[in-house]
């Protein structure tokens, strides 16, 4: 969108500085001018003969008439001219097809007209907007009304009918209630219809987060371009630097060896005996299939893989895993979670149920039962980086990367009491790609649980690098993924949508690309660590060189 900002904006300048060419400022024609100066240059042939004369009659050369000094002057302006001013309609015809001519004009704009930097936002009173919501005199009374509170700011969609109209009045509502200004919030743009009901609530516009391109990541024999969103400059050209090593190496490989969503709900009993009985009954094996019937029913992809449970007192914790072919799985695994309690309550009339969740899922935060058992999509990825590799792309060697993983990731880590925080930064990467992707940003907490391990291998030669990460929380089908821009960076994987042939599989694979991302970010820093290279990269890639109180909003 700032794009085609840029170029209304770049469009607006030209067309105004169209009336003020400098082919303008002559009298004549431009080919007129041309061939009245390209004559009167030849002037210096009268020089010439002049002189010739006078050398041949040893005049002195500084003795000259005023027929001289008269060609000696139209010579230099005639080149001055020449030199400066030729080609302003001549040049133009034969180097720029006619068809082309009106995007020149817009592209030569007034050398001293105002220029954005990057970091500005051009004013919304300068933007060609495609389309804008005039307010009228109905959507005042409306404005009105939701500002002394008689309509509710949620209300505005099933009250008008219209979603884009809406995020517009509520929009000015809350910039009349707060007395601050939205205008660098941008409205326009965004199809307000499709967040209805699945998104996000009482819109007043959205943010802009620019979307990086890393790769081609190498990763099973496939490449990938891999889209990250983020505002944290060095990491897409870090996590490039990796994709560029791997690829040079042979690429990497993954494997996915757990795929099941979670979900935990917390029951009570009278005593602790009878919450210990209910456990039994669950993981009796004997009970499984007439359990899968029941919490299958719900879905036609999510399928029961375990149960699991924990006692705490007379409460029982339940973890229930199950596939959920390309969906990142919640919902369904929380309508087949419903089914099983409510057939519980007839097993088990003195069952009260707490909560659908009672945290040993464990969703959003850092939990050592998704470490260990693992949630969503386990993977591992690995690659095999030749030494030269190490020393002529990422800038270091062998072994001072394996003792810098150790003390780092590993030694560190423990030190530090992390839990599945093993690496140098797995958030990073995952955080850029669920943005980009549609995937739930909060979900980045387990998600990034993730291991580093480095290795010499061929006699201390080549480098071993491995992550492992058990909880990648993904999915191709609903939530964000269905809004344009996301479902285009997925798309651009090849992984949007569910994949009819092989339900399940386009997610799988776009765990594998997660992971495969991971590893070449984790090569990456670590190499520049190693080198002394971190804060040299990060000042030349995340700070910005303009003066932000010059830069006009």
């Amino acid at each position: 969108m700032e794009g085609r900002r840029r170029k209304s904006n770049s469009k607006a300048a030209a067309d105004e500085s169209s009336s003020l060419k400098a082919s303008d400022a002559v009298p004549l024609p431009v080919y007129l001018t041309n061939a009245f100066f390209f004559t009167v240059f030849f002037s210096v042939y009268f020089l010439l003969l002049r002189w010739r004369e006078k050398i041949r009659n040893s005049t002195p050369l500084h003795v000259v008439s005023l027929s001289d000094i008269a060609a000696m002057v139209t010579f230099v302006g005639s080149f001055i001219y020449l030199v400066g001013f030729f080609g302003i309609g001549f040049v133009q015809s034969i180097i720029i097809p006619e068809d082309d001519e009106d995007e020149f004009e817009r592209l030569m704009v007034k050398e001293d007209s105002e220029k954005l930097p990057c970091a500005a936002a051009p004013k919304s009173d300068d933007l060609k907007i495609a389309k804008k919501i005039e307010l009228t005199a109905d959507d005042e009374e409306i404005i009105k009304s939701v500002v002394e509170g008689k309509i509710p700011s949620y209300a505005l969609e099933s009250k008008l009918g219209d979603c884009h109209r809406a995020a517009a009045i509520r929009r000015e509502a809350l910039q009349r209630i707060t007395g601050k200004s939205l205008e660098g919030l941008p409205l326009e743009g965004l199809d307000y219809e499709s967040i209805l009901g699945q998104c996000c609530e009482m819109p007043v516009g959205y943010v802009q987060i620019p979307v990086g391109i890393a790769g081609p990541l190498l990763l099973d024999e496939c490449e990938y371009s891999v889209p990250m969103a983020t505002t944290e400059g060095c990491l897409v050209a870090s996590t490039n630097r990796g994709c560029k090593a791997i690829y040079a190496s042979g690429g990497a490989t993954s494997s996915l060896y757990r795929d099941a969503m979670t979900r935990a709900p917390v029951v009570r009993f009278g005593s602790a005996k009878r919450a210990a009985e209910l456990k039994h009954f669950l993981e009796d094996p004997l009970n499984f299939e007439t359990l899968s019937l029941v919490f299958n029913s719900s879905s036609r992809f999510g399928r029961l893989q375990s149960i699991k449970c924990a006692v705490a007192g007379k409460n029982l914790y339940i973890r229930f895993s199950c596939s959920t072919g390309d969906a990142m799985g919640m919902n369904m695994v929380s309508k087949g979670v419903q089914n099983t309690l409510d057939f519980l309550s007839n097993q088990f009339p003195d069952m009260d149920v707490m909560g659908i969740s009672g945290n040993y899922c464990s969703d959003k935060k850092p939990a050592a039962v998704n470490w260990i058992e693992g949630r969503g999509k386990s993977v591992v990825c690995e690659a095999v980086i030749q030494g030269d590799i190490v020393n002529k792309v990422l800038k270091t060697d062998v072994a001072s990367l394996v003792e810098l993983n150790m003390l780092k990731n590993l030694t560190g880590s423990a030190v530090a009491g992390a839990l599945g925080g093993f690496n140098a930064h797995a958030s990073n990467i995952v955080s850029a790609i669920y943005i980009a992707t549609g995937q739930d940003p909060a979900q980045n907490i387990e998600s990034s649980h993730c291991i580093t391990m480095m290795e010499a291998v061929n006699d201390g030669k080549d480098l071993h690098v491995s992550v492992t990460m058990p909880c990648i929380e993904v999915g191709t089908v609903g939530g964000g993924t269905q809004l344009a821009s996301q479902s285009a960076c997925l798309n651009l994987l090849g992984v949007k949508g569910a994949n009819k042939e092989a339900p399940g599989s386009n997610a799988r694979l776009l765990a594998t690309i997660v992971t495969g991302s991971v590893l070449a970010g984790e090569l990456s820093l670590m190499s520049a660590i190693a080198a002394g290279q971190l804060v040299k990269s990060h000042m030349k890639y995340n700070r910005s060189n303009k003066d932000v109180a010059n830069i006009k909003s």
